[in-house]
C-alpha cells in the first residue's frame, strides 16, 4: 500500500465521528442489546414488555437501554407513569458508512487476489501444454 493509499484511508476515517461510531459499535456488540433494538423496530413498547423476554432484572435491562439511548439507538417518552421506548436507527447510518467503505476496499483486494490466481493458472496450464 502506497503512501499516498494510506493517507487517502486515513483521511477518509476523520470524516467519521469517532465517538459517535465507538458508541453505536459498542452498543451493538452485546447480545441483548442487539435483541432488543430487534424488538424495537417491530413497534414502540413499554419497558417492561421488553423486558419481559430477557432472564435479568429489570435493572439489568434497564442498564443496557441506557446504553442504547447514549448511542441514540433508543429513544424514551414517558407518558405518565410509563416510558415507551422507540428505536432510532439514525447512528447506523454511520456505521452502515464505514462499513460499506472498507467493504469495498476489501472487495476491490480480493477481486484482484482472485485475477492473480485465474492469471497463474492460465499461465501453468499454457507452460504445461508447451512441454
Amino acid at each position: 500500500m502506497t503512501g499516498s493509499s494510506l493517507s487517502y484511508i486515513f483521511n477518509h476515517m476523520v470524516e467519521y465521528n469517532d465517538m459517535e461510531l465507538d458508541c453505536t459499535l459498542a452498543a451493538l456488540a452485546d447480545p441483548t442489546r442487539r435483541a432488543i433494538v430487534a424488538r424495537l423496530t417491530a413497534g414502540d413498547a413499554r419497558v417492561g414488555e421488553v423486558a419481559e423476554p430477557f432472564e435479568m432484572s429489570l435493572n439489568a435491562v434497564s442498564k443496557h437501554l441506557k446504553v442504547l439511548e447514549g448511542a441514540g439507538l433508543v429513544r424514551r417518552e414517558v407518558r405518565g407513569r410509563e416510558h415507551w421506548l422507540s428505536f432510532d436507527g439514525a447512528p447506523l447510518t454511520a456505521a452502515s458508512d464505514w462499513i460499506d467503505y472498507y467493504r469495498g476496499f476489501w472487495e476491490g483486494r480480493l477481486d484482484a487476489l482472485a485475477q492473480f490466481l485465474r492469471d497463474n493458472k492460465a499461465k501453468k496450464q499454457e507452460r504445461s501444454e508447451d512441454k
